[in-house]
């Protein structure tokens, strides 16, 4: 039963509902007036501008590529074949509409009954106190989750239709009403009509001239800011661990980093990072640097950095990655340093690709190269990619295969706004609001800054990625893939590994990962962080954040692993060092210096590749 315990007289309404604005058309129209040459003169810039024309003609459409308009007449065919679902949900729509105007009513007498609908617990759309306190919004907020709730409702009782189809259909309609949501619009947002009417519309002002400035760097596709502009350097503030590139070829530069400690470990170490993104991810600024932190623990440390591709290296191809960059990253570091035997680190697809490396070493007699090897957040095994599976099917893989055909590359900007669309509230929402609708800045981020350096992916490796790999899931097969004619088999790879889970991971999940870790023959420790993807990596054991699970045992399923796992707080980091430590020799080694050994620098860290900005 609602609370009738808290009776009082009617609630005083907010400056920012009712009091002020009467305000609120006047300063509308002044800012409509003072927008309109901003306008015109944006559009005057574009109207006759080929290059920006073709940009946009030649963007991926989204809509099309994941065959949106096919998925969506079979969920309305499904529908209508059972117009009883339909009925009962709209029904219960109708019910809890009359529930949520007696809930209002209460409110306007000054009670406090119970919500008809609240929004989950992590979301951070209805944080500001006005869209609890005033009886206006939290009215239009229960609204709102009344409808989402609904929708989802529809599309989740659709019978009869493909579990993929059905999965594709809830995750778009999901984005559709996080756009729908009132926190998304002037006039139904508290926080922005106050700062309207504080401001006198500067705020709008100054989210216009944001979104003018973001729409020109998107080559008219609006390009959300999520980190000031300017706030970060490369080289400067991140990516500044002291190094130099000993190595170069068509499509990495390969780093080494100085040395800090007295003597070093005989075994250098190899991160192999993912190449739809920058490498710095690694090496942000000291505090969170673990290419940092591992030079402090004695590891002489190389670091590819692979390059930003452009339509020149569109043939560049999966194998031709694995030859040019670990390969050729085990011959640079051997004639640099004297060692033939690594220990390496693949992050995410770099994991990937690192577990096909080992393959193919095995398959050649040369396992021996790679001592040890670290897998952060990898897929081997391809069976559950969590959300990311709405975007693979034969269609979409085919369909996008054509678009990197015509264009030879997949734009980083195109591979951003996909990922971003699986956090779409956090990442996309709720810039747009800071930015476009508050007229402010966001703060200067160091991940978000990395996460923005989008890449390009060359057309011949990224459809051989997605197609083998994502769509097929023949890497874990035996033979299932051939790499520079050597058949593949995970299998074979006796390698001691380490493997890192993160539990909120969306890229890649941590049952998954579990599986994939099981791919492998040799001995292999298992270890889930806390967070997500990137932070639950990127978490240096000063910090003190968040905590990992360890569990010497290797049980059958993810979740019997889990149930038997002790807990630990903070980093992981000191776990890892403490495991490769038995594979690098003991600290008894003269530092080498990048650049003196049997390679000479070519330039100073950070190297020049990691500049390029995607398209």
């Amino acid at each position: 039963m609602p609370d009738q315990r808290s009776e009082g007289p009617i609630p005083k309404p907010s400056d920012t509902s009712l009091t002020k604005l009467e305000e609120l058309p006047v300063i509308l129209a002044d800012v409509a007036a003072r927008s309109q040459d901003m306008i015109r003169a944006f559009n005057e810039r574009h109207a006759v501008d080929a290059e920006w024309q073709d940009t946009a003609r030649s963007e991926l459409n989204l809509t099309e590529i994941v065959g949106l308009p096919e998925t969506f007449a079979e969920l309305t065919r499904r529908m209508i074949a059972e117009p009883e679902h339909l009925a009962q949900a709209q029904m219960k729509f109708w019910e809890n509409g009359l529930k949520l105007l007696g809930y209002f009513n209460a409110r306007l007498a000054g009670k406090h009954p119970d919500p008809v609908a609240k929004p989950d617990r992590g979301d951070k759309r209805f944080l500001d106190p006005d869209w609890s306190e005033d009886p206006y919004f939290d009215f239009l907020k229960q609204q709102y989750l009344l409808f989402s709730n609904w929708v989802e409702d529809i599309v989740d009782g659709a019978d009869g239709l493909d579990p993929h189809e059905r999965q594709k259909a809830q995750f778009f309609t999901r984005r559709l009403t996080d756009a729908m949501a009132p926190t998304n619009f002037l006039l139904t947002n508290p926080e922005a009509l106050h700062e309207t009417i504080e401001t006198r519309g500067e705020n709008l002002i100054r989210g216009l001239e944001m979104a003018i400035e973001d729409m020109e760097k998107g080559h008219g596709k609006l390009a959300v800011r999520t980190t000031k502009d300017g706030a970060f350097t490369i080289g400067k503030d991140l990516a500044n661990t002291p190094g130099k590139v000993v190595f170069r070829n068509d499509l990495m530069e390969l780093i080494q980093y100085a040395p800090s400690t007295d003597k070093v470990r005989k075994t250098p170490l190899l991160i192999v990072p993912p190449w739809i993104n920058k490498f710095y991810i690694l090496d942000l600024g000291a505090e969170k640097s673990f290419v940092r932190w591992a030079v402090e623990q004695g590891h002489t440390v190389f670091a590819i950095s692979w390059v930003n591709p452009d339509e020149s290296l569109k043939a560049k191809a999966f194998e031709d990655y694995l030859a040019e960059g670990p390969l050729a990253a085990l011959d640079a570091i051997e004639q640099a340093t004297g060692e033939r035997e690594v220990n390496a680190i693949g992050y995410c697809i770099g994991g990937t690709l690192l577990a096909t490396t080992l393959a193919y070493l095995a398959a050649h007699d040369q396992s021996k190269r790679i001592k040890s090897a670290t897998f952060f957040t990898t897929l081997l095994d391809f069976s559950d990619v969590g959300e990311l599976s709405v975007f693979i099917d034969e269609g979409m893989v085919s369909r996008l295969e054509e678009h990197m055909k015509d264009n030879g590359i997949l734009s980083g900007r195109e591979m951003a706004s996909t990922f971003s669309l699986l956090r779409a509230n956090d990442l996309i929402w709720s810039f747009a609001i800071n930015s476009y609708l508050l007229g402010k800045d966001p703060r200067p981020f160091d991940i978000l800054h990395w996460n923005a350096d989008s890449t390009n992916m060359p057309a011949a490796m990224h459809a051989y990625y997605l197609r083998h790999m994502y769509l097929e899931n023949r890497l874990r097969t035996k033979g299932g893939i051939e790499i520079m004619g050597t058949p593949i088999d995970l299998s074979k790879v006796k390698t001691p590994s380490y493997f890192l889970a993160t539990k909120d991971d969306h890229i890649a999940p941590w049952k998954t990962v579990y599986e994939s870790a099981r791919l492998l023959k040799g001995p292999t420790k298992y270890v889930l962080a806390g967070s997500g993807h990137v932070a639950g990596v990127i978490n240096p054991p000063s910090r003190k954040k968040y905590c990992h699970w360890t569990n010497g045992n290797k049980p059958d399923t993810p979740g019997a692993w889990l149930e038997g796992a002790s807990q630990h707080p903070g980093s992981w980091w000191n776990d890892w060092n403490k495991w490769v430590n038995r594979y690098a020799g003991k600290k008894d080694q003269k530092p080498r210096t990048p650049g003196k050994g049997g390679l000479k620098a070519l330039c100073d860290a950070p190297g020049d590749y990691v500049l390029k900005r995607g398209s």
